[in-house]
């Protein structure tokens, strides 16, 4: 019912700029009431009705803000981000869509609309922002971006520009587009203001070097910056992972309680799935990609790139 209302309402408030949206093609068609297909064999991925009662009184005070003052970067931004995070991607496209109408020059708008699209698969349109929106923050300062769902510190731990081009980064990744991926997660390095930025970022490097065909001991040097007594808050998994890339965690460390069919476990299924892809067991790497399948919250990365290298083995 909530979910509804919102649709409704986020419909209505599109209205005031002159059906803009009803003409411009912001995404492909997919099925009534689906937000993606999968990239494997088309079918609808739908998101069920948001029931957490945080994320529905988030969603609505983010609502109430942007229905009185939708021009508000701040406003759209996060009535935008609060859509997505209730499983309403197509709508939160549209709202920052919108809100780069009235603020085109806040690469804000393009860097979450660019990881919607990552979201939905609509990965060419998310490369295009992400690329505009790295081109609009050059030579600008770098902020920390604010949390949507806070870690246990109460202290966020990203940035505009190292998010730019994270997902920007991802994106190529998930066209396996080696070259680009690899030339962007440099970039989103440098940008590394914490230890949580450098393990996520590092995951992501280290896997692109030996999926374009590096050997380890040629792609082991971007493992450098990775040590035991690293100052986690949030990325553990991604810690744990590039310790295991390092060869001081073993494979049953690591794997040790995780489900592949658990959407929580995907970024550690699918780094230890590509690890025995890129290491030649490729059956090995499809069984387990393939077990991820089974979990229900599609919209996770490890999910979402299990699913773009099983349409490649195809």
């Amino acid at each position: 019912m909530y979910k509804k209302i919102f649709k409704i309402s986020a419909a209505l408030s599109l209205l005031t700029v002159g059906n803009v949206f009803a003409q411009s093609n912001l995404y492909s068609d997919v099925p009534e009431g689906a937000e993606a297909v999968s990239l494997i064999d088309g079918r609808a991925l739908t998101m069920p009705d948001a029931t957490n009662e945080t994320v529905l009184k988030n969603l609505a005070d983010a609502r109430y803000r942007y229905m009185d003052y939708p021009m508000n970067s701040d406003n759209a931004v996060w009535y935008g981000r609060r859509l997505a995070y209730a499983g309403d991607f197509r709508e939160a496209i549209k709202i920052f869509s919108e809100g780069m109408l009235d603020n085109p020059n806040d690469p804000q708008f393009l860097r979450h609309r660019g990881h919607r699209y990552v979201t939905i698969r609509e990965f060419d349109r998310a490369i295009a922002d992400l690329e505009k929106a790295g081109e609009m923050i050059k030579g600008k300062s770098n902020k920390v971006e604010q949390d949507g769902a806070p870690n246990e510190f109460g202290i966020p731990v990203s940035t505009l520009h190292g998010n730019i081009y994270y997902h920007l980064g991802l994106a190529y990744y998930l066209k396996h587009d080696w070259e680009n991926a690899k030339r962007v997660y440099d970039l989103d390095l440098d940008v590394a203001t914490n230890d949580d930025n450098r393990v996520s970022i590092t995951h992501w490097r280290y896997m692109i070097r030996r999926r374009a065909g590096e050997t380890h001991d040629a792609a082991k040097h971007v493992l450098d910056v990775i040590n035991k007594d690293m100052k986690i808050l949030e990325n553990h998994t991604y810690h744990k992972l590039t310790l295991f890339y390092k060869g001081e965690l073993t494979e049953s460390e690591i794997s040790e309680g995780i489900d592949l069919e658990d959407s929580a476990d995907a970024a550690t299924a699918y780094g230890l799935a590509n690890w025995h892809y890129y290491n030649g067991d490729e059956a090995k790497a499809k069984e387990m990609l393939q077990s991820m399948m089974k979990a229900k919250a599609w919209g996770s990365f490890g999910y979402i790139a299990a699913e773009a290298d099983l349409a490649a083995m195809m």
